[in-house]
């Protein structure tokens, strides 16, 4: 999936081997198998170009992530517990990408409300003191 992204465009079995092999050596086969197995699981749509296929992503490299992630924590007995322990393993700069990530996913009404919500339950922090 790596070499499909990375071109942004529809790619043949050749022109990923041809990557591929200036890193290791690489059958055709398996760089074909492969393609054909990410196409059988819906992770890459193909399409008939002469005697051979064109590949290209279905999502991007992003949502791919996602859908794991996803996964991932749907399958926990315990969510929270799970995405406690997830945050617990994050980075400083990964903990502000999320919060970030969930200011746009909230937009700018909801993130002002919770800001409010947060000045309403501790009106003698500095934030709530000075109106800010």
């Amino acid at each position: 999936m790596t070499r499909v992204w990375k071109w942004n465009r529809p790619v043949t079995v050749r022109e990923v081997l041809e990557d591929l092999q200036q890193e290791r050596s690489i059958a055709y086969t398996t760089v074909m198998t492969v393609l054909d197995n990410l196409h059988q699981k819906g992770w890459v749509r193909r399409e008939a170009e002469g005697r051979a296929y064109r590949y290209e992503a279905v999502s991007t490299r992003a949502a791919y992530a996602a859908a794991l992630m996803n996964d991932a924590w749907s399958q926990s007995d315990n969510p929270a517990a799970a995405l406690v322990a997830f945050f617990g393993m994050m980075s400083d700069e990964q903990r502000q990408a999320l919060r970030d990530a969930v200011r746009i996913v909230q937009g700018p009404e909801e993130t002002r409300r919770a800001q409010e919500d947060r000045r309403d339950e501790n009106p003698g922090s500095a934030e709530g003191a000075d109106g800010r």
